[in-house]
């Protein structure tokens, strides 16, 4: 009786896994292998694959500066993955059996994939053509994700077109057809994605296909993004505008929302913007990071008017929410920004240096914020400082070839030298002032000077000793519950004998102990030589040592002072147009009786500058110095015929034909014929770039068959004229190498 029971069961399950099982199309075998395939393979894959996209959501970073991807995921052009294909049902999938030859940890969206493969390889019931597991579509559209996202995007494809001509009934079709044409787009086929999803979302003209809202949500960001991939983008403000009616995907609708936002203000339309960013503010289940984002664009795209005072207000509000500490720099930024609009421009120092001490502050920001200011300080004619912010943004910059950050490099690049020349000045006008004073004079400079350093460190001595004694939470003084006197402290006591000793050497307990001759030498040779060393930062002697007095060393301090001032006068009216200052410079080193060379060229560039300040009397003079030392240069040649009339213009092709053929003269060594034509063309072309060339070209020739001092007059008339342009600095080296 018992065998016959067991017999009986035996053959019960027997008989339920024959009919469970997946070549059987019974009603018990289809549910049983749906459910199995949902709640546990199915479900362990999605699983993966939510992880991963978690994942990448967490580790991307968005530049707020740029335009946004409408899609949060950043794919390597260069990757791209070839499947091996084969010709069985599913082709692409690959074999199961090779996962036990690869010996490494797989990724989620590996892990992801090969759930997918396990349930259409175990659980698909394909019989006479046709898949009776209504939830092999499931793993397919899965098997294609996971691949999407490994930018393995042909066997994706493959895995999205099975469903598709084999499922067309599935009830997700459509999603399907929404992820191939993601696909599509990243394999660069944006014709193909467009024409599919109209097929998907378009009736006839602009009736739309009847699908659920979240279907036509995902459907139309395709389209954006297919149209932002082939520069189309008033279809993509079209297509994100028709994905941001309905908000069903709360992060990708509050995406779209500022990517529209950011298209309106590349074109300036700023009513439009401004419309977008308040609906996404408005937005409430949409990610905070997009909010506060949005609240920063508002305000960029503010008018200067009454309406900048309510702005600010809002800023400020924000700013005091500590929930909004990791965006307090851009905030800041953005407050000082428009304090400079209104022309409060120590309120947007203010808070620009606000932005700057932000915690967690991005690089990115910084660039942009010592940018303004650079800027401000370059207006300001504070072009050391400028330098040094310019500076700042070189070093913290990563992206060394944006054109913004390019267009920065040069502008430091060109505040080098002037930093150089005014560093000379500061320099030698200081050592010039000193040497001038009397002994006495200058003892008492260096002893004040002393003082004022002694005081300094003591100052700062004292504040690290603060900072340790009352920083320290583990054996400091509160801790050690003796009060809060300092010599309670060993470690602070200790280390407050080491900075006196350090300041002021080793002393005795006598009165005066401060002055210089009372510091004795301690017992070891290395304590004496360290006493020695640090005490000469206080050593009288030291100091007037190094002031020269030698009348050949002073004067030659001089000189360079004055070529400084001379150069600095040229940079300033030539490369920066600041008119007021080259004329302070080169005024200055006029009356410091300069090199007889620079005379001329000062008096000249003087000349020009009240002409171009409408300054007429005061140019008057350094014209007649001009003209009355100097008749025969070709600078009171200029003077004397400023209003010559020409007929027309040359095109700039013709100057450039011009020039070869003059060069073409001087190379079969017509010299004379060379400094002719020059001379007659030179008239013709006032306004040309090419002017430097042609006066070079005319200084080689005339060195080629006159005498040493024209062909050096010629070349000083290039260098001073042209002093910024490659032909001047070629002209004024090789005068340089003639003086020798």
């Amino acid at each position: 009786m018992k065998n016959t029971q067991k017999t009986l069961i035996v053959v019960i399950i027997f008989a339920t896994i024959y009919a469970c099982g997946t070549k059987k199309d019974t009603f018990i075998s289809r549910n049983y292998q749906a459910l199995t395939t949902k709640y546990n393979v199915l479900f362990n894959g999605k699983q993966y694959l939510q992880e991963g996209v978690d994942a990448i959501n967490e580790e991307y970073k968005d530049d707020w500066f740029q335009q946004l991807p409408i899609e949060p995921i950043v794919f390597d052009e260069d990757k791209f993955v070839i499947p091996k294909f084969n010709n069985g049902p599913g082709a692409g999938f690959g074999n199961s059996k090779q996962k036990a030859e690869v010996q490494k940890e797989l990724t989620t969206f590996e892990k992801a994939e090969e759930k997918a493969i396990k349930a259409i390889q175990r659980h698909g019931m394909n019989i006479d053509g046709y898949e009776r597991n209504r939830q092999i579509d499931d793993a397919y559209l899965l098997l294609g994700k996971s691949r999407y996202y490994q930018q393995r995007f042909v066997p994706a494809v493959e895995a999205f077109n099975y469903v598709i001509a084999n499922y067309p009934q599935a009830n997700l079709i459509a999603e399907t057809k929404i992820w191939r044409a993601k696909t599509n787009i990243r394999m660069d086929n944006e014709e193909t994605a467009i024409e599919t999803m109209k097929l998907l979302l378009v009736v006839r003209d602009t009736l739309e296909a009847n699908l659920p809202d979240e279907i036509k949500e995902q459907g139309h960001t395709a389209l954006a993004m297919a149209y932002v991939r082939s520069d189309s983008l008033q279809k993509a403000k079209q297509h994100l505008q028709l994905a941001t009616r309905t908000l069903n995907n709360r992060a990708q609708a509050a995406r779209n929302l500022f990517v529209l936002g950011q298209m309106y203000s590349q074109e300036n339309k700023k009513d439009s913007a401004s419309l977008v960013y308040q609906k996404l503010i408005d937005f409430k289940k949409a990610p905070y990071k997009y909010k506060i984002h949005a609240n920063i664009e508002l305000a960029k795209n503010s008018p200067n008017d009454s309406t900048a005072n309510v702005v600010l207000e809002k800023l400020q509000k924000l700013i005091k929410n500590r929930d909004n500490r990791p965006y307090l720099d851009e905030l800041y930024y953005q407050t000082g920004v428009l304090h400079q609009n209104n022309d409060s421009i120590q309120l947007a120092l203010d808070f620009y240096n606000k932005s700057l001490r932000a915690k967690n502050g991005s690089d990115k920001q910084k660039t942009f914020t010592y940018e303004k200011l650079g800027n401000i300080s370059f207006k300001e004619d504070a072009y050391q400082l400028a330098s040094a912010y310019y500076d700042s943004v070189l070093q913290v910059s990563k992206d060394t070839l944006n054109l913004r950050i390019r267009r920065i490099k040069r502008k430091h690049k060109n505040l080098a030298s002037l930093i150089k020349f005014e560093n000379v000045v500061a320099k030698n006008d200081s050592i010039v002032r000193i040497a001038s004073l009397s002994e006495d004079e200058q003892k008492q400079f260096f002893e004040n000077y002393i003082e004022k350093l002694k005081i300094a460190d003591e100052e700062a001595a004292q504040i690290r000793l603060n900072q340790l004694a009352f920083g320290n939470t583990d054996g400091g003084l509160q801790s050690a519950n003796k009060g809060n006197w300092y010599f309670y402290n060993n470690q602070s006591l200790s280390f407050g004998k080491s900075e006196f000793q350090k300041i002021w050497g080793t002393r005795k307990l006598e009165d005066n102990w401060r002055w210089l001759e009372k510091t004795t030498i301690g017992s070891e040779t290395k304590d004496s030589a360290q006493v020695q060393k640090v005490n000469l930062k206080y050593d009288l002697e030291t100091y007037l040592a190094t002031i020269p007095t030698e009348k050949t060393e002073i004067d030659s301090l001089k000189i360079d002072r004055n070529q400084a001032l001379y150069e600095l006068g040229l940079i300033y009216k030539e490369q920066f147009k600041n008119q007021k200052l080259a004329k302070k410079r080169l005024e200055r080193v006029a009356s410091l009786q300069p090199a007889k060379e620079l005379i001329l060229p000062i008096n000249w560039h003087l000349y020009q500058i009240y002409i171009n300040l409408g300054d007429v009397s005061s140019a008057e003079k350094y014209k007649n110095v001009i003209l009355n030392q100097y008749p025969n240069t070709k600078f009171a040649q200029v003077i004397q015929n400023p209003n010559t009339k020409f007929e027309e213009e040359v095109a700039v092709n013709e100057i450039e034909n011009t020039y070869k053929k003059m060069y073409y003269l001087y190379k079969e060594d017509k010299f004379e014929e060379v400094v002719t034509k020059v001379d007659e063309f030179l008239p013709t072309i006032t306004n040309s770039e090419l002017i430097p060339k042609f006066e070079l070209l005319k200084a080689f020739a005339i060195g080629k068959y006159q005498d040493k001092e024209a062909y050096k007059t010629a070349l000083e008339f290039v260098a001073v004229s042209y002093g910024n342009t490659e032909e001047g600095k070629r002209a004024k080296a090789i005068v340089a190498q003639l003086e020798k």
